[in-house]
């Protein structure tokens, strides 16, 4: 077998074709510190959209965040953001268990809305939100932004080319060693289930598992194991999982996972293994793509933008403006959610 290595680089910034004639006018409920460079930012440098409001709780605090990122309007209090007229549409980047609440506000005002990941405290809130969007008639996206990425766009783009012939199995593991705050017992919203329907599982599982039924479908016949076994927080910090991929025809691919949050060492390394061949990638990590084949291994490398939400951002324009559907929606977010349910489903924490 002749073995390649070849790298590539890809870092072209998303481009739309058309614009609405007026800018739609954003506002951020939460400006805390994933809008900083993660997402604000990419509402500013998308054609057709402006960041036009935010707020927080905090007075000072959101008032210093529209001065540093040259934001027009600032609130306290999100009711004075969703209501304003200079407000078209509202994202949502507060904790999980605010996002129903805020979520009815904005479709109760008739307006756009984008949450952030995970969409909500458990299923049947993201159906009640799903409800209220579909009553007023406006579109409900979630920032499940790795649909969107160039590098995952390529695995996509692999499968659908059959580069590994039929899919047999999915496998990711994510491990990682305890963090210092939480070894000293200080207060975390993402490992108090109250607050984020669970711990650093829901908080970053569901990027992958959203991700996987991107790439390959559903995930049906959820099973899973939870447990803490640190005893630093509520939340489990070790879970295990199984399932099956939904598939119209053909053979269905089976799929597992493995999360601890307890670990000696940082892995994240997902492995789809094909009929013909073998697709490695990592969910977070900066890793290139590899593909091995009988003719070779080859290795892709594409940059992620500097505003990880850029093109998810982008693709809302696209939808607005153009009508091309967006990759996450509040119906495919809520999928996500439910599988979390599933595999948690027996945990005592």
């Amino acid at each position: 077998m002749t073995m390649t290595n070849q790298i590539t680089s890809c870092n072209k910034e998303p481009q739309l074709t058309a614009s609405a004639d007026r800018p739609l006018r954003w506002g951020i409920i939460g400006c805390g510190a994933v809008t900083e460079v993660k997402s604000g930012p990419a509402y500013q440098q998308t054609a057709g959209f402006v960041l036009q409001a935010v707020m927080r709780r905090d007075a000072a605090k959101a008032e210093d965040y529209a001065r540093r990122h040259q934001v027009p309007l600032w609130f306290s209090d999100a009711d004075l953001l969703i209501n304003h007229p200079d407000v078209d549409a509202v994202y949502i980047a507060t904790p999980p268990d605010s996002h129903l609440f805020y979520a009815l506000k904005v479709a109760a005002a008739g307006k756009i809305c984008c949450v952030e990941k995970p969409m909500a405290l458990n299923s049947a809130e993201c159906a009640q939100m799903n409800a209220a969007f579909a009553k007023a008639g406006k579109p409900l996206f979630v920032a499940y932004y790795r649909r969107s990425l160039p590098r995952f766009l390529q695995v996509k783009a692999w499968l659908q080319q059959g580069a590994i012939g039929e899919v047999r199995h999915l496998h990711w593991s994510f491990n990682r060693p305890p963090n210092a705050a939480d070894v000293a017992g200080q207060a975390n919203w993402r490992t108090d289930p109250a607050k984020a329907g669970g711990g650093y599982f829901v908080d970053l599982a569901s990027h992958g598992l959203d991700l996987f039924a991107f790439l390959l479908g559903d995930l049906i016949d959820v099973k899973g194991i939870s447990l803490n076994q640190q005893g630093l927080y509520q939340a489990e910090d070790a879970v295990t999982a199984c399932w099956r991929f939904a598939k119209a025809t053909g053979v269905a691919a089976t799929g597992s996972g493995y999360w601890n949050f307890a670990a000696f060492e940082r892995t994240d390394k997902v492995e789809i293994i094909g009929s013909q061949g073998r697709i490695e990638f990592s969910v977070f990590a900066e890793a290139p793509l590899v593909l091995t084949t009988a003719a070779g291994r080859t290795e892709t490398f594409i940059d992620n933008p500097a505003h990880i939400q850029l093109y998810h951002v982008a693709n809302m324009a696209r939808q607005l403006s153009l009508g091309e559907p967006h990759p996450s929606s509040g119906e495919t977010a809520m999928r996500a959610t439910r599988v979390m349910e599933q595999i948690l489903q027996n945990s005592p924490y």
